[in-house]
């Protein structure tokens, strides 16, 4: 099964988030997912002014594992996973400080802080989008209860490390994890407050429990002099946001999967090559052969035939080559990707980009598309221009279980993709528009000028065949939202 998750990153970038689940009694799960990009004419990318370097130039892949899933209440109880396997690590590693239980007592505090934030995540959607009122306080107060016991239940581990023993950089680890921990407790209260508020589903009795708990979180960080947001910081709070990053980078690391990026298709496409080069010499010698045995050595008709065939083999070289090249560019992808984890290959992953004629692309994607009649009216002077962006993935079920430690379903592909190219050629944001205004007057009001870039992602695996279409709404300034149609 493949997920998928479009939104804005940034002012100038877009997040394309693919998740790969792979089958738990299946050895090998293939993966594609084909991307149909529809860029208006006027902003003059095409193949020329937009090549494949530039595309590839403005695309960032990051490639980890999917956070294990566990319930909050799960994680929260001390005699289960994982919190029974984090325990284990501090106990061996007290007693033993050896490179291998090194790497497991930091490894097992990544992953712990990292299956806490995405089951946080997880419980506040739920609690959000849950859909039953009458339910909410109690849903609040369960999460609550078991934010409680997952940082108590962490934190008294220090009493477990706190031996002659331990260094103060193993100790250091700890803390990382016991800080991590503590933000994204206080944050995801945060996104819980403002999603629920925006909704009107909050009351006094839920707000002021969840400040309670932000209060106490923001009291222990001081108490441990970690550092915390300032409302008057001269600085504007970077020293924070900036160690806020380091921390996230920390925490999820084991998570990302090691990559090794080279062209797909070299030998293969050599060969052809070779066979290309083997062709036009073989036309050119037929030719001198030719001409010499019916005129014999050093006569004009020779030196002219051995001229000719020397022109036409190169000619017939190149024709060959861009023929090969342009079979082969169908079969083979512009990169390949091996995708390992330790010393365990996961999987591989393949890409390719290519500009297409709307010819190309199926009738299904197009009745996706869905342009509008004065759209599709004007399209047929002013043609959109197409980009159709190609992604394979292999996952081997048996490698990802060896290589965790955590029950992992598969794999996520989280694309950032900058549109900054997009921008230069477009109008100024801001249009005057003219209204009726009283007395006889004129009003100018100011209208906002948008551009429309549509995303048609078709999703295939053994037991999916499904499209998605996002419009991703932006302008000189930036992008402004993403929308998606169902």
């Amino acid at each position: 099964m493949i997920d998928d998750l479009v939104k804005i990153h940034d002012k100038f970038s877009v997040e394309i988030k693919l998740g790969f689940n792979a089958r738990r009694k299946q050895e090998i799960s293939d993966f594609a997912v084909n991307t149909w990009i529809f860029i208006p004419n006027s902003l003059d990318i095409n193949r020329t002014t937009y090549q494949k370097t530039d595309f590839y130039r403005d695309l960032k892949s990051n490639i980890r594992l999917i956070t294990p899933v566990y319930l909050l209440r799960d994680i929260a109880n001390k005699e289960k996973e994982p919190f029974t396997l984090m325990e284990k690590s501090f106990n061996e590693l007290a007693s033993d400080t050896t490179r291998t239980k090194t790497a497991e007592y930091e490894y097992h505090i990544r992953m712990f802080v990292s299956i806490v934030k995405s089951a946080l995540r997880g419980e506040i959607y739920h609690i959000q989008h849950n859909g039953m009122a009458e339910d909410l306080e109690s849903l609040v107060d369960n999460l609550i209860a078991n934010i409680r016991l997952i940082a108590e239940n962490y934190r008294n581990l220090r009493w477990v490390i706190n031996v002659p023993t331990i260094s103060k950089e193993l100790m250091n680890y700890y803390f990382f994890g016991d800080e991590f921990l503590s933000n994204i407790l206080e944050q995801h209260c945060f996104k819980l407050l403002d999603g629920l508020g925006k909704t009107g589903q909050l009351n006094e009795s839920v707000r002021l429990k969840l400040m309670s708990l932000i209060h106490s979180e923001v009291a222990y960080k001081r108490e441990k002099a970690y550092p915390v947001v300032e409302k008057d910081s001269s600085d504007r709070n970077r020293d924070l946001v900036f160690r806020l990053s380091l921390l996230k980078k920390y925490a999820e690391n084991e998570l990302f999967l090691n990559t090794n990026q080279r062209r797909d298709g070299v030998w293969i496409e050599q060969v052809y090559l070779s066979i290309a080069a083997g062709l036009s010499m073989v036309f050119a010698t037929a030719i001198a052969f030719s001409f010499q045995l019916k005129y014999g050595n050093f006569t004009m008709p020779f030196f002219v035939a051995l001229v000719v065939s020397y022109m036409l083999k190169d000619r017939i070289k190149e024709l060959t080559r861009y023929y090969f090249a342009h079979k082969l560019g169908r079969r083979f992808f512009d990169h390949r990707t091996d995708i390992s984890l330790s010393e365990h290959k996961i999987g591989w992953s393949k890409e390719s980009m290519v500009f297409i004629p709307e010819s190309k692309v199926p009738d299904e994607v197009l009745k996706v598309r869905n342009r509008s009649a004065i759209l599709e009216a004007d399209n047929r002077n002013n043609r959109e221009k197409i980009i159709l962006y190609r992604k394979l993935v292999r996952l081997n079920r048996i490698s990802l279980n060896e290589c965790s430690q955590y029950p992992t379903s598969g794999m996520n592909d989280i694309i950032r993709f900058n549109v900054s190219n997009f921008i230069q050629k477009m109008d100024n944001p801001v249009v005057p528009l003219y209204s009726p205004g009283e007395n006889g007057g004129i009003d100018i009001v100011k209208g906002e000028k948008m551009y429309y870039i549509n995303l048609v992602l078709q999703l295939n695996n053994e037991e999916q065949l499904s499209y998605k279409r996002y419009r991703i709404v932006l302008n000189r300034k930036g992008i402004r939202e993403i929308e998606k149609f169902q």
